[in-house]
């Protein structure tokens, strides 16, 4: 896949006011980290909503920035509550040569192969933090669970990315990632939550007894 690219510009100035007079003109403030130092940025809102679509956190992209470029990680984002708006975002750039932190999404394939049927299936991790190269960085950690049965679950251990040896996972090998519950059990969990609870049984007390 050919290099993500990503330009960004110097930014002067810092505050609320200098924050939102950006996000006006269509920009995210944001900082580029790396090495001990830090440079205030600004960024094209329409090209970081492309590139973070494609890159997430777990990307290597090359940003450009006043004729230089780095390969930077999208570090942090920060977004508007309930807007549709970036508020901030955080780079920091990568040595190729010293492993990362990365959080990948974890995905579950052959879910339409499942043979135990009816049944449903219940994610109960949905990302992963490892240690890396940053050429070895993946786009996921998958799972195939087609041959996935109620009394075994899937585990951080049955993921692709434990089983990498260029790969460091920095979770427990035994925290679950997925079960497989039968569906007549589920449907009737939901009824006994819907119904109404049985009425409660009197106690008789010792007086009541003794008469």
């Amino acid at each position: 896949m050919s290099a993500i690219k990503l330009q960004v510009e110097k930014r002067e100035g810092s505050g609320k006011n200098i924050a939102k007079k950006l996000r006006r003109q269509g920009q995210i403030p944001g900082v580029l980290y790396g090495k001990g130092e830090s440079t205030a940025v600004k960024v094209s809102r329409g090209d970081f909503d492309r590139v973070y679509k494609m890159a997430g956190t777990s990307t290597i992209i090359d940003l450009e920035i006043e004729g230089e470029t780095f390969p930077t990680l999208i570090k942090e984002v920060q977004e508007h509550p309930f807007k549709d708006q970036y508020l901030h975002v955080d780079f920091q750039k990568v040595d190729m040569n010293k492993p990362v932190k990365v959080i990948v999404p974890i995905v579950l394939t052959g879910k339409e192969n499942i043979k135990l049927q009816p049944s449903v299936l219940v994610q109960q991790l949905d990302e992963i933090e490892i240690e890396c190269l940053p050429k070895y960085i993946p786009e996921s950690a998958q799972v195939d669970v087609s041959n996935i049965d109620f009394n075994t679950p899937i585990y951080v251990s049955d993921l692709d990315v434990s089983k990498n040896e260029n790969i460091t996972v920095l979770e427990e090998p035994d925290v679950l990632v997925a079960t497989l519950v039968s569906a007549v059990k589920v449907e009737e969990e939901e009824e006994v939550e819907e119904g109404v609870a049985p009425d409660e049984v009197p106690l008789v007390g010792k007086d009541e007894e003794e008469e």
